[in-house]
């Protein structure tokens, strides 16, 4: 016999003892009914097709709706809050708050990024907790299927929750499927439905323990294909957790890049490859990727209207200001050096009808996305190498440290660093920083090595007054303030979240 039950009827009928159920709580989980059949407790995932569909659904919806959460916004956050990038639209109060540190739990921004990593960590879960009971009941999934769809849907949650750990520290670690509500079970899935902030190092722990069985059981590369979650991703993010303050192991560090290293993937031979495109699409699979998202011209992204124009359309879209406005300090950095190749790739110089930052003659632009079929390289064989030389560096090898920074440099057109960079520990750390910023600029990691080294308050509060009076005049950054506020509307649906302190 089905019983259909809503939470209204729960709440009049049933008293916790220790708690109180909000009535039609906005979760990630819930949308205010629950049907239950309490006859049938068997999930709606039963074959091998289901789970398939659900896998195929990581790269053909839940990775591609990374535009607006995952890029667009983090790219103000990476870019933005650090030296690289204006926020690019001065009319715009959110990322004008987020570039001034002015930051609060009201911020829009702030709300449906916490709400979409937590909704593609349930997405994930959705392969994690029902791919044991269907391969059990379904012979027709291989064990290598099984083991490959499993770490696919381990690298996407844990990937999630890296950007949830970074942004915000301490954070929900959602590991299940909360069952559907009744009057007998609703004590004992409360707190599935209305879960706590799990301490970061927990959370990263968790992260490494899903990373570690896709390195070993995840798909192989695939030099025609770097569109899916292989082992080499597994690895790559591994040192990346591994380089984090509240886990920090810089031997793990260079043990997972030498492993990536170790796959097959070479660097480019031309930087400006891996964003290159011709008349007829763009550049996808280069040697050095190791995961991207994908796009044609016909199914194309729409976030390349953020930043300038659509090379195969390019007045589509151009009446309105963009986002991520390379700053002067960005570009003298790359002057400083004489790096016109990386420069000339990732900054371009355009005329429009807008004057907030430059002449509207010659309007800086990030020129990183230059079509709508241009790929989003999440993960690339330049930034393991950089990621390499900080571990080496920071283990006291300065000089295997520096032999990867001169392998990038080097296929930059640069020389190699002199003497005067490698003089100590210290000196060599910030020199590797400062290549990672122009390598890497625009891709996502600029606040956050700041972050991980210390390094992200002085950057931040010098810009306004003693570098460039085009940046919007900064709230001093704290320890605290260095993480984003919980979005309000996440605390008053859910009375067991706390906010971050400083907020």
């Amino acid at each position: 016999m089905k019983k259909i039950f809503t939470i209204i009827a729960f709440a009049s009928i049933f008293t916790l003892a220790s708690c109180e159920l909000t009535l039609y709580p906005v979760t990630g989980y819930n949308e205010g009914n629950v049907t239950v059949d309490e006859e049938d407790n068997s999930s709606q995932y039963t074959t091998r097709e289901d789970i398939l569909g659900l896998r195929n659904s990581i790269y053909s919806s839940w990775v591609k709706n990374i535009q607006e959460c995952g890029l667009e916004d983090y790219l103000v956050y990476s870019e933005s809050r650090a030296d690289n990038a204006y926020c690019g639209n001065p009319t715009t109060a959110e990322i004008v708050q987020i570039e001034a540190n002015n930051i609060d739990a009201e911020n829009k921004n702030v709300t449906r990024d916490w709400n979409w990593y937590l909704g593609q960590v349930s997405n994930a879960n959705q392969i994690i907790c029902n791919i044991d009971a269907v391969k059990a009941a379904d012979s027709s999934m291989t064990d290598q299927e099984y083991r490959e769809w499993l770490s696919e849907a381990y690298c996407w949650r844990a990937w999630n929750f890296y950007r949830l750990a970074t942004m915000w520290g301490d954070a929900p670690m959602v590991l299940t499927i909360p069952e559907p509500i009744t009057s007998e079970n609703i004590e004992e899935v409360y707190y599935d439905y209305y879960p706590t902030r799990t301490p970061v190092a927990e959370l990263y722990t968790r992260m490494v323990a899903d990373l570690e069985y896709a390195a070993e059981n995840g798909p192989a590369t695939s030099s025609s294909d770097k569109s899916f979650f292989t082992k080499a991703f597994a690895h790559g993010l591994l040192a990346r957790v591994y380089a984090e303050q509240q886990i920090q192991d810089w031997a793990k560090v260079a043990e997972h890049c030498a492993a990536v290293e170790s796959m097959g993937y070479t660097l480019c031979d031309d930087y400006g490859e891996m964003w290159a495109y011709d008349e007829n699409d763009a550049v996808r699979n280069t040697s050095e990727s190791i995961f991207e998202i994908q796009w044609t011209r016909s199914s194309g992204n729409w976030v390349w209207m953020m930043y300038h124009r659509n090379a195969y359309s390019p007045d589509d879209s151009y009446t309105w200001i963009k986002w991520i406005t390379p700053s002067r300090d960005l570009i003298a950095a790359y002057d400083a050096e004489g790096d016109t190749e990386r420069k000339n790739t990732s900054i371009i110089f355009d005329s429009c009808t807008w004057s907030n930052y430059y002449p509207s003659d010659s309007y800086a632009f990030m020129h990183k996305i230059p079509t709508n079929a241009s790929s989003v390289i999440l993960m690339r064989l330049g930034e393991i190498y950089l990621l390499h030389a900080e571990a080496l560096c920071c283990q006291g090898d300065l000089e295997g440290a520096a032999d990867y920074v001169d392998q990038i440099r080097n296929r930059a057109g640069l020389s190699a660093l002199s003497a005067d960079k490698k003089a100590s520990q210290e000196v060599l750390l910030d020199a590797i920083l400062d290549e990672r910023r122009l390598e890497l600029a625009f891709e996502g990691f600029r606040f956050f090595d700041l972050v991980r080294h210390n390094k992200a308050k002085e950057i931040h509060d010098a810009l306004p007054n003693e570098k460039d009076s085009y940046w919007f005049e900064r709230t001093p950054l704290t320890d605290e303030t260095i993480k984003l506020p919980v979005p309000q509307t996440a605390i008053d649906d859910n009375s067991s979240l706390e906010q971050n302190p400083g907020y």
